[in-house]
């Protein structure tokens, strides 16, 4: 099978476009609503707080969005989740569009989406298996990673002309419309092309708990967690290096961005070419993405910087793509929603955190001592699972 033999299957194709649009959506309604707020308070803080409203609700919900992705058929939960995003979205730009906006109303909105993404997010990662089936599912588990990259390539460039030529109601009213694209991708796929998964035996359920015991299932998790909290902050730490550890103005900072997306992009290419992917395949993308942050951290210019930028993309799209596909890969198809919701607890979850922490370690030094910290911990966690992770 080649590597995006996933992608002629027209129900992966479908989704995977949905997917493409709404990451480049998100980034509408975020630039907006981080310019929104800055823009009515001058609070880096009041602006955390944005963060915080988005990615708490993964935090509370995850596992219940997990169990509910291994009992309810994802199309459905995506579905739903996709109609209530564009709702939830379209009166955000309402509330944007005031003269003075109410910043605790902003605070609730956040939240709620917040919430109908956590269960987006498990229920996005679900349906993969009965979109292709167990065959295809790693190739696929990559490939899916390449649409949060390229929307990350063309996004942030996009929404900063719409925001400057149509305002931050439009960007809100954008996103809304991509929700509303996902929700047509997934009335396009026809039910009976998916692949069923097998249901929870009544007999002998597989609980969270018992996934837990599996010690590979537990290195991944650890792992995941570790990187996620020291090394995935890349929103703040790019910006942050670019802008206070090389004086670079926001012509640099938007190319720090795209460089790294498009790198990402090969990196998911690669992840997806490969014939097999385990636990153990963690080592050497924990330590690719380790070596590249040390890498990135070490440049001594702006230029060389913004050089290096396409290795540490690489690098990242190469570290998601076997992640994503060795959870799914570890466990059996009926408890894919319930891993998958564990893994995206480390991944979400650990952002407010993640901010907060190199946040400060920023401050205190530089942002390239954040990407050397970042670049250790990714080493330490390769060394972890060589050591921990059973062999096949």
């Amino acid at each position: 099978m080649g590597v995006f033999e996933p992608l002629r299957q027209r129900s992966f194709s479908l989704y995977f476009a949905g997917q493409v649009v709404s990451n480049v959506g998100t980034w509408f309604q975020n630039l907006a609503l981080q310019l929104v707020v800055l823009a009515a308070t001058g609070s880096a803080q009041t602006l955390s707080g944005v963060t915080i409203a988005q990615f708490l609700p993964i935090l509370v919900f995850g596992v219940l969005a997990g169990r509910l992705a291994d009992r309810v058929r994802p199309r459905t939960i995506l579905l739903f989740t996709s109609g209530l995003a564009a709702a939830t979205t379209a009166v955000l730009a309402l509330v944007v569009a005031a003269a003075e906006p109410d910043i605790r109303i902003l605070y609730a909105l956040v939240a709620v989406l917040g919430t109908v993404q956590a269960f987006e997010r498990i229920a996005g990662q679900a349906i993969i298996f009965e979109l292709v089936g167990p065959t295809a599912l790693s190739r696929a588990v990559s490939i899916s990673t390449i649409a949060l990259a390229a929307a990350r390539s063309i996004g942030p460039g996009l929404a900063g002309i719409a925001f400057q030529q149509l305002g931050a109601p439009a960007c809100m009213l954008l996103n809304a419309a991509s929700f509303i694209a996902v929700g047509v991708s997934l009335l396009l796929i026809r039910p009976a092309s998916l692949h069923e998964r097998a249901r929870r035996s009544e007999s002998a359920p597989v609980r969270t708990t018992d996934l837990l015991r599996q010690r590979a299932v537990s290195t991944l998790l650890i792992a995941n967690v570790v990187i996620a909290l020291f090394a995935m902050n890349f929103g703040l730490v790019l910006t942050a290096t670019v802008d206070l550890s090389y004086g670079g103005d926001a012509t640099a900072v938007g190319a720090a961005h795209a460089l790294n997306a498009v790198g990402a992009i090969v990196g998911g290419g690669i992840a997806a070419a490969l014939p097999r992917v385990g636990v153990r395949s963690l080592i050497p993308a924990a330590a690719a993405f380790g070596g590249a942050l040390l890498v990135n951290a070490a440049a001594p210019t702006l230029a060389l910087f913004l050089w290096a930028g396409p290795l540490l993309g690489l690098a990242i799209g190469y570290y998601q793509g076997v992640l994503n596909a060795a959870a799914q890969s570890a466990v059996a198809p009926e408890a894919i929603g319930r891993l998958m919701s564990l893994v995206t607890l480390g991944n979400y979850g650990m952002v407010p955190f993640g901010a907060l922490l190199m946040g400060w370690v920023i401050d205190a030094s530089s942002g390239r001592v954040s990407l050397m910290i970042g670049g250790v911990a990714a080493l330490a966690c390769a060394l972890l699972v060589a050591l921990r992770a059973p062999r096949p």
